[in-house]
């Protein structure tokens, strides 16, 4: 995709009211926070608004919507199958943690063996 150059000044200008947006606000601190966040969120929406004008913009958005209308689609788990599997899961975590503890201690009590430190 190659962008027209109308698209790429929209663009560039999008970049550029972001930076300045951001500059802004750390250049200014003598002002308020709530002065600063308000004028930072604002410089967001134009920018924004100016990106979503082009053509990678406009491709974006319908990406976003389709993902949305994606998410729409799927089937989410009930509350029951989400506390089942949550209990398999902790039951297997503490299972897999005594095999390896007691592999640990296997291990442990055939180095002392060997090193002969004891046993």
């Amino acid at each position: 995709m190659s962008l027209s150059p109308f698209d790429l000044v929209k663009v560039i200008l999008s970049v550029l009211l972001l930076t300045a947006g951001v500059v802004g606000f750390y250049w200014y601190p003598e002002y308020s926070v709530l002065y600063r966040t308000l004028a930072l969120i604002g410089i967001v929406l134009v920018a924004a608004g100016l990106f979503f004008a082009t053509a990678p913009g406009q491709m974006l958005w319908s990406f976003i919507q389709e993902a949305r209308a994606e998410l729409r689609k799927v089937t989410w788990p009930t509350r029951q199958e989400t506390i089942h599997t949550t209990l398999m899961v902790v039951v297997m975590v503490v299972i897999v943690g005594l095999i390896l503890w007691l592999f640990d201690s296997l291990f442990l009590w055939l180095v002392k063996l060997l090193t002969g430190q004891g046993g």
